[in-house]
């Protein structure tokens, strides 16, 4: 698929799936680096740190007893990753998100979703621009498997087409495991299909794109390196809770900048 027939599939459909993006080396190097960030939860968790730092435990395990937390998501990779900061400015991960959106991007979220053995939660159906703050909603997030993601193990689910109903309201993501994929009784769910990505392989989808995974009752854990990515050009919205000005990492053009900050009361504003 040229890169003109991957925009035009992504504008359509919502999503657009890359696979073997990774090398092998490449995704063994980022389950060493996960298994590193395993070890300073554990650190983070005896200190009494763990949420402060962005670690989120699995909100529905009642019998987590070891030393290592039993993690639902790391967010801020950047902040305690060299490997997940590398990653998020992937050659072929940014010409790819570059054809969809642009030459110039900027980095809105950078996450670990870990999906642990037998407890993975479930994730219900939403929009991630619903909790986003920027205007157009028009990000792409990107989610790339560094492990086989499988109808078992809590593959992402994605409703083609969706990513045109305009923004919507949604309510929490995190779920039991044997939860409904939506309590919402208004949703046609006919198209949604289930998203297998082999390790490495990787599925671009836009941030109105309504989606949602299974739970991981299985013994081994589904990771995933979530990123999110969008143009400069865009209004920032913040709600009453949160800052008038946010500086995010530059990904990809802007002359080079490293950082541009967006206030709520301009269009934007560099740094």
């Amino acid at each position: 698929m040229s890169a003109q027939e991957q925009k035009a599939f992504f504008e359509d459909q919502g999503y657009l799936i890359i696979e073997d993006l990774l090398t092998a080396q490449e995704i063994d190097t980022c389950q060493h680096e996960i298994g590193r960030l395993h070890q300073l939860a554990a650190e983070l968790q005896r200190k009494g740190e763990l949420a402060a730092n962005n670690f989120q435990c699995e909100p529905f395990v009642t019998d987590a007893n070891g030393e290592v937390p039993i993690l639902r998501k790391i967010e801020q990779t950047r902040t305690h990753s060299a490997v997940f900061g590398q990653l998020s400015a992937h050659p072929k991960l940014v010409a790819t998100v570059q054809t969809l959106l642009g030459d110039d991007l900027l980095l809105f979220r950078s996450t670990l979703m870990l999906k642990p053995a037998h407890h993975g939660s479930a994730h219900a159906l939403h929009q991630d621009s619903a909790y986003w703050p920027i205007d157009p909603p028009a990000l792409v997030t990107v989610s790339i498997a560094l492990n086989d993601a499988t109808l078992e193990n809590g593959c992402i689910k994605v409703i083609p087409g969706s990513h045109k109903w305009g923004l919507q309201e949604w309510g929490g993501i995190a779920q039991k495991q044997d939860a409904p994929l939506t309590q919402r009784d208004d949703l046609d769910l006919s198209a949604q299909i289930d998203v297998p990505l082999k390790a490495g392989s990787v599925l671009f989808f836009h941030s109105l794109m309504a989606h949602g995974s299974g739970a991981n009752t299985t013994p081994h854990p589904r990771n995933t390196a979530l990123y999110a990515y969008f143009s400069p050009h865009v209004r920032y919205t913040p709600d009453e809770k949160q800052a008038t000005a946010r500086t995010f990492p530059v990904v990809a053009g802007l002359n080079g900048s490293e950082e541009f900050t967006l206030t709520a009361t301009a269009t934007n504003a560099s740094q």
